[in-house]
């Protein structure tokens, strides 16, 4: 049986994290798939797919804010646990 206390767990930032990592393999996939064709020679996909490509530069953003954002909630975490007397 879990503790109540672990199925909370997930710190500030962290659904920024996850969801930045999934947009940025998005925009990996399509990056490999819009390069493929360029290298081997055959028709390049539409623009729209090299746009598409745009989407590991968002991913990256995304992801780095959760981490700022989980810097900021454990400073905040640790001035409220050492303020003096």
């Amino acid at each position: 049986m879990r503790d109540k206390t672990q199925t909370n767990s997930a710190a500030p930032g962290d659904r920024l994290i996850r969801a930045g990592a999934i947009v940025f393999f998005a925009g990996a996939v399509a990056t490999l798939v819009t390069i493929a064709p360029l290298l081997l020679g055959t028709t390049p996909f539409p623009t729209y797919m090299f746009g598409l490509s745009m989407l590991m530069g968002v991913g990256f953003l995304v992801a780095g804010a959760g981490v700022l954002r989980s810097i900021a909630a454990g400073r905040r975490q640790a001035r409220a646990g050492h303020q003096p007397s």
